[in-house]
């Protein structure tokens, strides 16, 4: 049930939807001659709002302090396992096509490559069913065992958790999947501006010994808190996705599925020499 309120909920409160809705509130109100004064006034809080969000840079004062929140670590240690989290396929696509289809989330599932072949004895973990509402036809872990198998990745290095919908599901099935065991270490691949809600959720379901390992950067760094964006769509796109992660770590907050509202690098534990 939360996976679908989240779904639908997002759908209406998402700030390029919404801004739409205004815009069109107004013109509902100006046409028909009902408070057309506060018509025009929603028209043009709309179109100011689609501007700032989609030309200024304020989508990237959004996403920099998450996507800072956490460093890589050296991979050079050992890690008993690298777990990457769904969100790189397209289902729909993969589905509908037969063969892998990434999302712009593609690099959550291409680094496991380099990954896996610099800890040649970590267990690759893939964690992801269906994560959207209309009928997909296929599953996350379809598309990476492909990928996985693409690669060069050995068969028996591979676990597939195929049933998870969210982050919070990622966290849980996986860890009763998997059983962790008291000393194993584990890196913890995904999205640069989703790690702080990935690494706060997987300590509150009870993982230990979890690094962050931050892939899919949507900014160079903090040289880019004064760049507006070439197009409105982009800066909307980008607005929309740092909008809807720091909903999510609210909500996972109030529904105690993270231990704080920004978890950070404080809560991580060192991997084994």
């Amino acid at each position: 049930m939360f996976f679908y309120i989240s779904k639908i909920g997002y759908f209406f409160i998402q700030p390029s939807n919404l801004l739409i809705a205004v815009a069109l509130l107004g013109l509902v109100l100006k046409s028909f001659n009902r408070w057309p004064v506060t018509g025009i006034r929603l028209i043009w809080l709309a179109v100011l709002g689609l501007a700032v969000c989609g030309l200024s840079p304020a989508a990237n004062w959004l996403i920099l302090p998450l996507e800072d929140r956490f460093p890589r670590p050296d991979v050079t240690k050992s890690y008993d396992g690298i777990i990457v989290l769904g969100g790189a396929v397209d289902t729909v696509v993969t589905g509908g096509r037969g063969d892998t289809a990434l999302t712009t989330s593609g690099e959550r599932i291409t680094i496991a490559a380099r990954l896996a072949a610099a800890l040649p004895d970590a267990r690759v973990v893939h964690t992801g069913g269906k994560g959207v509402i209309i009928q997909s036809q296929a599953t996350e872990a379809e598309g990476a065992a492909r990928l996985f198998e693409d690669f060069g990745i050995a068969p028996n290095r591979v676990i597939l958790e195929d049933a998870s919908r969210n982050t919070w599901q990622n966290a849980v099935l996986t860890k009763k999947l998997i059983d962790p065991q008291p000393g194993q270490t584990w890196l913890l691949v995904t999205s640069a501006y989703h790690m702080p809600r990935a690494m706060g959720v997987f300590e509150q379901a009870g993982w230990t010994g979890v690094a962050a390992y931050p892939v899919d950067y949507r900014t160079r760094g903090l040289e880019d808190r004064g760049l507006g964006f070439s197009g409105a769509s982009k800066g909307l796109r980008r607005f929309d996705l740092a909008f809807r992660e720091w909903l999510g770590l609210l909500v996972y907050r109030i529904t105690g599925r993270t231990p704080v509202l920004l978890p950070g690098p404080d809560e991580e534990k060192p991997a084994k020499d």
